[in-house]
């Protein structure tokens, strides 16, 4: 049964205020991420430690009614300890497959960049393909299947720099930042009364219900002058003079597809330029490559993406 625009408002607007029992503050970061997940994607998360991003994971998890598993990432981590492997069973006398961490509806990645190369390249086909191949055998995900990975963006020792063709296969990153002073203490006043570490946030729908959902964002036409937009901006990272390598045409797939859900989020069937705007730094800013004289100069691709949106000519945003 496919959701409709108004059931998807309804049940995203229930889901952001059942996170946000959790997560103080932080509605633009919820949103986004909510939207990407409707949207079928992945999302990186980077920021420093102590911000809440392991907490926001965990609660979208429970209102989207997910199963929730979280894999603290190590430099000495193997893409069994993800898959999982094949186990001999004594009983039996085979070997028999016991699933990994990676068999979940929502997979937390804890500091993503601390596991080698090719533990990322495990989770790279679950990402991608939805299923993992172990010793020549595949085994599909459950679905939905959607990975939220954390970084720390100023620790260096002993981590591995995700590869471009990683970081392409997250539809968002986000940051969290900093709360206000106010909304700080909130953090401790809920602590406080709640008696416990743990925030236990409400499940608003299930497994079936989410899948109903993005089906219904499926369904949602976009103008071609909104697709024309999206390249544009796309089209735009590769020829600024800041940029060593631009944005592939998966970057303006992941504007098409978060602008979508963004408006949906907004109990509306079609996609306004801004709806492309409002995700436009989350879903461009990490396919970049900045040439070594923008690294010198302090240029960061945020700043790019920002600066394409103020020149890049859009269409009306009128309907």
């Amino acid at each position: 049964m496919t959701s409709s625009i108004v059931d998807i408002a309804d049940a995203g607007a229930r889901v952001r205020a059942a996170v946000g029992t959790a997560v103080v503050g932080r509605e633009r970061t919820v949103r986004l991420a909510l939207a990407a997940v409707l949207a079928g994607g992945h999302v990186l998360l980077e920021d420093v430690p102590g911000l809440g991003k392991t907490l926001l994971a965990r609660g979208l998890a429970a209102a989207l009614g997910l199963d929730f598993a979280r894999v603290q990432c190590t430099p000495d981590q193997q893409p069994a300890d993800l898959t999982g492997s094949f186990l001999f069973d004594p009983v039996e006398r085979e070997f028999t497959f016991r699933a990994g961490p990676v068999f979940t509806g929502l997979l937390l990645a804890d500091e993503i960049n601390r596991t080698p190369p090719k533990t990322q390249s495990a989770l790279l086909e679950a990402m991608q393909e939805r299923q993992v191949t172990v010793e020549g055998r595949t085994f599909p995900l459950p679905r939905p299947f959607h990975v939220l990975a954390t970084a720390n963006p100023v620790e260096y020792e002993g981590t591995y720099p995700l590869p471009e063709a990683q970081l392409d296969r997250f539809l968002l990153r986000l940051d969290i930042g900093y709360p206000p002073a106010d909304e700080e203490v909130e953090v401790l006043r809920r602590r406080l009364s709640r008696q416990s570490e743990d925030a236990v946030v409400e499940r608003v729908v299930d497994t079936e219900a989410l899948l109903n959902l993005q089906k219904g964002i499926e369904q949602v036409p976009v103008d071609d002058d909104v697709l024309r937009y999206c390249v544009d901006l796309a089209r735009a990272t590769r020829t600024h003079p800041a940029v060593e390598v631009g944005a592939s045409p998966r970057g303006s797939q992941a504007l098409l597809l978060v602008a979508r859900a963004l408006a949906v989020l907004d109990g509306r069937g079609y996609v306004l330029p801004e709806d492309v705007k409002e995700c436009a730094v989350p879903a461009l800013a990490h396919r970049l490559t900045l040439s070594a004289e923008t690294w010198s100069t302090g240029t960061t691709a945020t700043q790019v993406v920002t600066d394409l949106l103020a020149t890049v000519p859009g269409p009306p945003s009128s309907r």
